[in-house]
């Protein structure tokens, strides 16, 4: 079901841009901002904060783009690895261009890029000429060894010391990466050692959307952070140094916990003494000042856990490495947060529809909690089924009404099994769609149902089996929150993922 807002995002852009700038006037005009989480498509945010909408880290960004200017840090170990986005399905490295890419059509000033934990590997070396014939300036960082525990060592001219020094020109230094574990604080501490080195003034803070730090431990908003990042190290904690010095209650979590004294001895260098007495002191997140209804954004919140908690069944059923603690992880973190699979309705729903016709099942919540399913058929998959009846349901069309011709569907499978060499002849969510589309040229109902697509947005929906790549695809356009038994329907070793 479609949770009720709960989040003010024209207020958090305003308040998030005015932090940083004060920020910015704090440190004497130079800013170095470590930049987590995604910028361009923040979709778990959306999720567990209803009303905050996935672009609106960028859109802050572009207010300040006068003063910005975009630094993406690379680890060079993913690049020899090939490491992939698992949101994006593609590489690292190919991330980095996407990034760029998209900065730049937003208005936003990309200075260079930094090869973190650098290595001369073949890989490396290509790629860091890659982008240098891309026209892209690229620094080289290496790895000190101890970090982040050898202070003395890392804060010299052996470590920090070594890293070249990236040349920027404006006041806010944004320093983001394709995903975590890139070297972003690390750059950013490198270059706060050489910029005092040279004379500048320079500060650093953090911008990490995850944990609120101005939220219980156990919010549900927390939890499902620590559920989206099971596969890391990642633990929400509370920060002992904000309690310490403020006897105040914040979260935080333990990489940046661990960190910090690293952090507090660079200030004490340049400065003579740290600003920050804690890394919540280091944060500039706004966002738990936006949130007006937190009912709506625990019970958002909740769903995500639960939704994460299948994501990671999958992953087990695939005997992905670590799958196993993945899913241990999780299910601690919703017995903390008081949850059950129960809590998310349509789970039982496409179980029951499944287990009484005896063959794949779907069911989708609509906006207003209405649960309405799809069954299997020989002309539609499930979830084919459950769409059409889903958009009848939002067009207050009869369910009796055929928004298909099978006389339209049966060429298709036709096309799918005689001359494409699919097996399945049945109809997927995307040729459902197109179907449908042609049949609105034409017939005023189906085009009703067309006009109903986009109050699918936010949706929950689960199937009773593993979804093949297409329909996975097709729902995350559309902006449904999918889940699925770790079943396969057919008990076979090679499960094509296309169709």
């Amino acid at each position: 079901m479609k949770s009720g807002i709960g989040f003010d995002n024209e207020k958090y852009i305003k308040m998030q841009s005015e932090k940083i700038k004060e920020r910015i006037a704090s440190f004497g005009g130079k800013l170095y901002l470590e930049f987590g989480g995604k910028l361009f498509d923040d979709f778990h945010a959306s999720r567990v904060l209803p009303g905050f909408r996935p672009d609106s880290k960028i859109n802050m960004l572009t207010k300040l783009k006068d003063q910005a200017e975009i630094v993406i840090a690379i680890n060079a170990s993913d690049i020899e690895k090939n490491k992939v986005r698992g949101d994006l399905g593609i590489t690292y490295d190919m991330d980095v261009l996407r990034l760029i890419d998209a900065f730049r059509g937003y208005g936003l000033y990309v200075g260079s890029v930094v090869l973190t934990r650098y290595s001369d590997r073949p890989a490396v070396i290509n790629y860091k000429e890659k982008l240098e014939k891309l026209g892209l300036k690229v620094y080289r960082h290496y790895t000190i060894p101890g970090y982040p525990a050898n202070i003395p060592l890392i804060v010299s001219d052996e470590g920090f010391g070594k890293n070249e020094y990236v040349e920027t020109e404006r006041s806010l230094i944004v320093v983001t990466a394709p995903g975590p574990g890139s070297g972003k604080m690390a750059t950013c501490l490198s270059q706060l050692y050489h910029e005092n080195k040279r004379g500048i003034k320079a500060g650093y803070a953090k911008f990490e959307t995850f944990p609120i730090w101005n939220l219980p431990l156990k919010h549900p908003v927390n939890l499902a952070y620590e559920a989206a990042t099971a596969d890391l190290d990642d633990v929400n904690m509370i920060d002992p140094f904000h309690l310490e010095a403020y006897n105040e209650t914040t979260v935080n979590y333990n990489r940046d916990v661990e960190v910090f004294p690293v952090l507090s001895a660079m200030f004490e260098n340049i400065l003579g003494e740290s600003p920050y007495k804690s890394p919540t002191d280091m944060g500039v997140n706004m966002a738990g000042y936006c949130i007006f209804d937190d009912d709506a954004v625990r019970k958002a919140a909740n769903l995500e856990i639960i939704r994460r908690y299948y994501n990671t069944l999958l992953l087990q059923r695939n005997q992905e490495p670590g799958a196993q603690e993945q899913v241990l992880k999780i299910e601690l973190i919703m017995k903390q947060a008081g949850i059950t699979t129960a809590d998310r309705p349509v789970i039982a729903a496409a179980l029951k529809k499944a287990e009484e016709t005896g063959a794949p099942a779907a069911a989708i919540e609509l906006p207003g909690g209405k649960v309405v399913m799809g069954k299997t058929s020989s002309l539609l998959g499930a979830s084919s089924a459950m769409l059409l009846n889903a958009l009848k349901e939002l067009g207050g069309i009869d369910d009796n009404i055929e928004l298909i011709s099978p006389a339209i569907i049966e060429p298709i499978q036709d096309l799918k099994v005689n001359h494409l060499g699919n097996r399945n002849p049945r109809l997927h969510t995307d040729e459902v769609l197109i179907a449908l589309t042609i049949c609105a040229a034409t017939d005023s109902v189906a085009e009703t149902a067309m006009q109903q697509i986009e109050k699918l947005k936010g949706c929950e929906v689960h199937s009773s089996v593993i979804l093949s790549q297409v329909d996975v695809s097709t729902f995350r356009k559309l902006g449904v929150n999918l889940t699925c038994e770790p079943v396969y329907q057919k008990k076979t070793l090679y499960h094509p993922m296309s169709k």
